[in-house]
């Protein structure tokens, strides 16, 4: 008899069999989303894709489903990000792992027709990355479902403890969740770099990061695991055991054209209304207004 691979969720990690068994029991995917960004001195760079792996494994160990490689690139840079970085940043280099909009959505499409082939009927997109990029993902996913019969469900986790915790950057909200479940990440000692030649100062840190805590971090996670694992099972009931059919490269394309129809309209396209104009000497004004090229 071959032992359980309950204990297992992460695709990349599941023997053939063990995917087979797992898929049957619950064809649901998960995708954590997040990127490589400044979090002040103290913190990763990957703050944000981490606090998205920690959700969606724990999700899967609790309401089944397995967890696909995580998306460590993201939408920054461009719209609403120009002013907030030279704000927070300034002409530093970030070291970011960001890509423009639609050079993501594009992926993305992608990245869904391999879950839709590999037999999953729901897909849970949970990005770290937050501020709005989400709404572009779920604008291209509703585009796809209206082609292929799949669930396509995509929060970002401040989302998810609507009204129960406001997200931040960097703040007392996000490095409590690093703290919570990645201590080893956090160096509070490190924020006396802030003050030293070329460290780059403040590097988008919080206001109120001194405020964080691994207990707050505690229950912000819990908040949003629990709500995570309620739509989950939400969505295992309702899912249509509907055999989709092949999806050729030729309909993504023609899933992607209606996507881009209105890039001009993507929240990752423009500055918040009423935000300021980023600065013309700025190494982010090239990019305040996206257009595809």
């Amino acid at each position: 008899m071959r032992p359980s691979t309950s204990y297992k969720t992460l695709w990349a990690e599941l023997l053939p069999f063990e995917f087979k068994q797992r898929l049957s029991e619950c064809p649901v995917v998960y995708l954590p989303l997040g990127l490589c960004e400044p979090h002040g001195q103290i913190s990763a760079f990957g703050l944000d894709t981490i606090k998205a792996e920690w959700l969606c494994r724990e999700a899967a160990r609790q309401v089944g489903g397995i967890v696909a490689p995580s998306m460590g690139y993201h939408i920054h840079e461009t719209g609403y990000h120009a002013r907030w970085l030279e704000e927070t940043v300034g002409e530093e280099n970030p070291h970011m792992t960001s890509v423009p909009p639609a050079v993501f959505l594009s992926l993305f499409l992608y990245q869904l027709r391999a879950f839709v082939h590999a037999g999953f009927t729901t897909v849970v997109v949970v990005s770290g990355h937050s501020g709005g990029n989400q709404r572009d993902l779920r604008h291209a996913a509703d585009v796809f479902m209206k082609y292929v019969a799949v669930q396509v469900w995509v929060k970002s986790d401040p989302e998810l403890v609507e009204g129960l915790y406001e997200g931040d950057h960097a703040g007392k909200y996000e490095i409590s969740q690093l703290m919570y479940v990645r201590p080893d990440l956090i160096d509070l000692t490190a924020k006396d770099y802030e003050d030293e030649p070329g460290s780059g100062g403040r590097l988008a840190l919080g206001s109120d990061a001194g405020e964080a805590s691994p207990e707050l971090g505690k229950q912000i996670m819990e908040a949003c695991l629990n709500r995570l694992c309620a739509e989950v099972s939400r969505m295992k009931r309702e899912a249509a055991a509907v055999r989709t059919p092949r999806i050729s490269y030729d309909l993504i394309e023609t899933i992607l054209r209606e996507v881009l129809q209105n890039a001009a309209d993507w929240v990752t396209a423009n500055p918040w209304p009423g935000q300021d104009e980023v600065s013309p000497h700025s190494q982010w004004k090239p990019y305040e207004r996206y257009r595809i090229p």
